[in-house]
């Protein structure tokens, strides 16, 4: 029988957290169940992790890295920088239909801390921040006269794309901000 490597029991708790907190958030994913649904002992989280703080903001640090991965290799299919643009929405609605959608981690996660501050917070400001980057750039290959402000415009219909879909159950959220999109793209 294979033993289990110290990096292998890390994912599988990383693993494990994600999940838990993107199905049911962060304060009701409690230590026992972690460590039951992860198959590891507490003593082997605490050995990665000193507390579940610390290990929600690392679960979602990796969600971060994962998410944006996907999120551009889907996009970068379009072929011009016009119609990168508008995959913005496509792939949006693509996940909105999968199995287990459940909105954005980092909204939703974000909305349960009460502190600005908090390193939860912090890694979804962070995440936001690297979409609104990306989608800039998207912006500026495009050609856009004002690439920051049609990026932050961009990213609230992203977000209340993701938002709608969520709570309405509204895939068509989607193809509504795609629709917004190409009247501030004027195409």
């Amino acid at each position: 029988m294979n033993e289990i490597t110290p990096t292998e029991t890390r994912d599988i708790i990383l693993d494990v957290t994600e999940k838990l907190i993107y199905k049911s958030g962060i304060a009701a994913t409690g230590m026992d169940l972690l460590v039951k649904t992860a198959g590891v002992s507490r003593k082997s989280v605490y050995r990665y992790f000193n507390n579940k703080d610390e290990l929600v903001v690392a679960a979602l640090e990796r969600r971060d890295q994962r998410w944006m991965h996907w999120f551009k290799t889907e996009v970068d299919k379009a072929v011009s920088p016009a119609a990168r643009l508008l995959a913005l929405f496509d792939v949006l609605k693509e996940w909105f239909a999968s199995e287990g959608f459940r909105g954005c981690a980092f909204i939703n996660t974000s909305g349960e801390t009460g502190d600005s501050q908090d390193p939860v917070r912090q890694v979804a400001k962070q995440h936001k921040q690297k979409l609104l980057d990306y989608v800039r750039e998207l912006c500026q290959d495009h050609g856009a006269a004002h690439p920051s402000q049609l990026a932050a415009q961009l990213l609230i219909l992203i977000d209340g794309a993701i938002t709608v879909a969520l709570v309405m159950g509204d895939h068509s959220a989607a193809d509504n901000a795609q629709c917004m999109a190409r009247k501030l793209l004027d195409l």
